[in-house]
C-alpha cells in the first residue's frame, strides 16, 4: 500500500504501534517493524538508561524503520532531543505538551516529527509549529487523555477537514474494519495500542492480556476528569472502579507500582491503561498475524463497500 504516510516513513503498512510506557520496548517494537508496520520505543517511563539499552537491542532485532516518542509531560530531561538524535532514530512522535517545544530542534537534525493531538485547536497549533504530521487520538483509546474528551468519530474528520498533513488515527483501532473506518474519516494510517498490549510479543503479564480478551466494551473507566494531572482511560478493576468515584489526590503516584501489575500480574496493584476497543479483541495473536489480518480485512472491507455502492474496486489498495 502506498500513500503519503508509507512513503514518508518507508514502511509497508500504514500501521504504527503506540508508545506505551514500559511496554513499547524492543521486543514488541521490533516485531511490529519486522511485520511491515512502524514500531515505536517509548520514553514516557522516564527510564532513559533502560531506553538506551532497548534501542541497542532494537538495532540488533530489525533493520526496518522504527521511531521513538517524546512524552513531554513525563520526560523532563533538558537533553531529550540530543538523547533521541543520538539513538539514530529518524521518526519521532511528540506528545503531552507544546508541539513547538522540540519541533524545530528535531527537524533541524533531519527527523520527521508527528505530534499527538486530542482536539482541533491542538491540531492547528501543531501544524502551525511545523510538524510533518499528526496522531489524532480519540478519547476511547487507553492511556492519558485530555479531560475534555472527544471521540474518534467526531475528532478525526474534523481535524482532517482543517489540515493538510498526513494523519495517523488513534483510539478504537484494532483491525481492518476499524482501519477502513479511520481512512474513510480522513486518516492515512492508524496507531494500535490495546491491540498490541494483547499481542504475543507484548511483554506484559498474561493476566492483563486475559483481561483484555475477556473484557466487554463497557469495561473501561475514565479517571481523574476533575483532578490534578492528566485524565486517563483504564481497565475497570476494583481499584479503578473506586477511583472513578473517589480519585486519589495524585493519580500519577499509582504508577509507582506499575511493574507489579504490568509484569507481575497483580491487576489491583496499579492502573492498567487500556482502551474501549478491548471489547472487540478476542484472542492473543503474534504481531505479524495481527498486521496481516488487518490489511486483508481492510482491503476486503473497502472493496466490498465500493462494490455495494457500484463504484468498483478501490485503486489505492494493492496487496503485496
Amino acid at each position: 500500500m502506498r500513500n503519503r504516510l508509507t512513503e514518508l516513513l518507508g514502511i509497508r503498512y500504514p500501521i504504527v504501534q503506540a508508545p506505551m510506557s514500559w511496554i513499547a520496548r524492543s521486543r514488541l517494537a521490533s516485531a511490529v517493524s519486522n511485520a511491515g508496520g512502524l514500531g515505536i520505543i517509548e520514553t514516557s517511563s522516564g527510564r532513559l538508561d533502560e531506553v538506551r539499552e532497548e534501542v541497542r537491542k532494537m538495532k540488533s532485532l530489525t533493520d526496518r524503520p522504527w521511531g521513538m516518542n517524546i512524552a513531554q509531560a513525563f520526560v523532563r530531561d533538558p537533553d531529550i532531543v540530543s538523547f533521541v538524535v543520538d539513538q539514530g532514530v529518524r521518526f519521532v512522535t511528540t506528545s503531552a505538551g507544546d508541539p513547538g517545544k522540540y519541533c524545530d530542534a528535531l527537524k533541524s537534525r533531519g527527523l520527521t516529527v508527528f505530534h499527538v493531538v486530542p482536539s482541533l485547536a491542538a491540531a492547528e497549533k501543531a501544524v502551525a509549529a511545523g510538524v510533518d504530521g499528526l496522531v489524532v487520538e480519540g478519547a476511547e483509546g487507553g492511556g492519558f487523555k485530555s479531560s475534555r474528551e472527544v471521540f474518534t468519530m467526531v475528532l478525526l474528520p474534523l481535524v482532517a477537514s482543517r489540515v493538510n498533513v498526513p494523519i495517523i488515527a488513534a483510539g478504537g483501532i484494532a483491525d481492518g474494519r476499524s482501519m477502513a473506518a479511520a481512512f474513510a474519516l480522513g486518516a492515512e494510517g492508524v496507531q494500535m495500542g490495546t491491540r498490541m498490549v494483547a499481542a504475543s510479543e507484548s511483554p506484559v503479564h498474561q493476566n492483563w492480556k486475559n483481561a483484555i480478551v475477556n473484557a466487554r466494551e463497557t469495561d473501561t473507566v475514565f479517571l481523574n476528569r476533575h483532578g490534578t494531572g492528566p485524565a486517563l482511560r483504564a481497565l475497570r478493576t476494583g481499584k479503578t472502579t473506586q477511583y472513578e468515584v473517589e480519585p486519589p489526590g495524585n493519580i500519577m503516584s499509582e504508577f509507582d507500582h506499575a511493574h507489579k501489575l504490568y509484569f507481575g500480574g497483580d491487576m489491583e496493584a496499579s492502573i492498567a491503561v487500556t482502551g474501549q476497543v478491548m471489547g472487540r479483541i478476542d484472542s492473543v495473536k503474534p504481531v505479524a498475524e495481527i498486521l496481516q489480518d488487518t490489511m486483508i480485512e481492510f482491503e476486503t472491507v473497502i472493496t466490498g463497500l465500493a462494490q455495494r455502492n457500484g463504484l468498483g474496486p478501490d485503486p489505492l489498495c494493492a496487496s503485496g
